[in-house]
């Protein structure tokens, strides 16, 4: 649909956001924009609240996931509000819709023996394990998302003063790491990076062994077979490593602010859950240790 390729193209031209979210709006409007065409609505500037309403509806009551529903709804509410400020709309019918309640659910983080495990099963003297090693080692002590990783480039790394910067769209962050990540990336662009990219000019730091760009699907399987190696039996996700770099830092005593920075979260109450989490821990030492707990 017309309008909303439009508008998809204000949130890629003027907005600059992520590949990813700019997928996730265009989905859910036009999976919106089918169910109004099915009930005889084909033009969106046509909706009426109680449509909206009944979308939302129908979402629920097929068995949609709460987080999907309140994805769709934000998208919803977003095009619409750019709809009326581009004068297409006489009233901003969206501001009727409201997000169903997500009930936060705690991450799931390894335990730093189990990190300590997971980081020690690339260790073969391949080109890949190398590399390997590296990606691990330096999502661990970045906590960067996997997007981040595989698309962060050469000239994002400063070895002599231990930090990458991170960008997303317009947004840039600077990010510290330690020194076994250092090592294991030095290893990597001395001994391993050359042979997989067969030495041509390649701007990206990761690559995947034939020397091109490496995808979130080969991460992730990279990093569920070595949690099989390691004989890790928590569902492990890219993800795990940011979450558990997160709650480690919390853990340790690190400011909620630092660790907000350092994850790109806009919003501290996003970070707030990792202090959550190590609430619930240090609740349930006290339950297990205390004669009256």
């Amino acid at each position: 649909m017309k309008r909303i390729e439009q508008y998809i193209a204000y949130l890629h031209n003027e907005k600059k956001l992520s590949n990813n979210t700019e997928i996730s709006y265009k989905r859910d409007l036009d999976k919106m924009a089918g169910y109004m065409d099915s009930i005889g609505v084909s033009d969106v500037c046509m909706v009426t609240p109680s449509a909206l309403h009944s979308y939302v509806g129908y979402l629920q009551s097929n068995g949609f996931a709460t987080a999907t529903v309140s994805r769709s709804v934000a998208a919803i509410k977003s095009f619409y509000s750019y709809l009326f400020q581009e004068g297409q709309i006489r009233d901003d019918l969206s501001v009727v819709l409201h997000s169903p309640k997500i009930e936060k659910k705690l991450p799931d983080v390894l335990t730093v023996e189990e990190v300590n495990q997971l980081l020690a099963q690339p260790a073969k003297d391949t080109p890949k394990e190398i590399r390997d090693k590296a990606m691990l080692e330096l999502m661990y002590a970045t906590g960067i998302r996997v997007t981040e990783l595989i698309t962060l480039k050469c000239s994002d790394v400063n070895l002599s003063t231990g930090f990458i910067t991170c960008r997303q769209g317009e947004k840039e962050r600077i990010i510290p790491f330690g020194s076994e990540a250092r090592k294991a990336l030095k290893r990597y662009l001395k001994e391993s990076r050359p042979i997989l990219t067969k030495e041509t000019n390649c701007a990206v730091l990761f690559t995947n062994c034939s020397g091109g760009t490496m995808s979130r699907q080969g991460f992730w399987k990279l990093i569920k077979g070595y949690a099989q190696k390691a004989n890790i039996h928590t569902d492990i996700t890219p993800h795990t490593l940011r979450h558990s770099f997160a709650a480690h830092l919390v853990e340790n005593g690190a400011d909620l602010r630092a660790v907000q920075e350092m994850l790109g979260h806009s919003d501290i109450s996003t970070t707030q859950i990792y202090a959550n989490l190590n609430n619930n821990r240090i609740r349930q030492i006290y339950r297990q240790a205390h004669p009256r707990g």
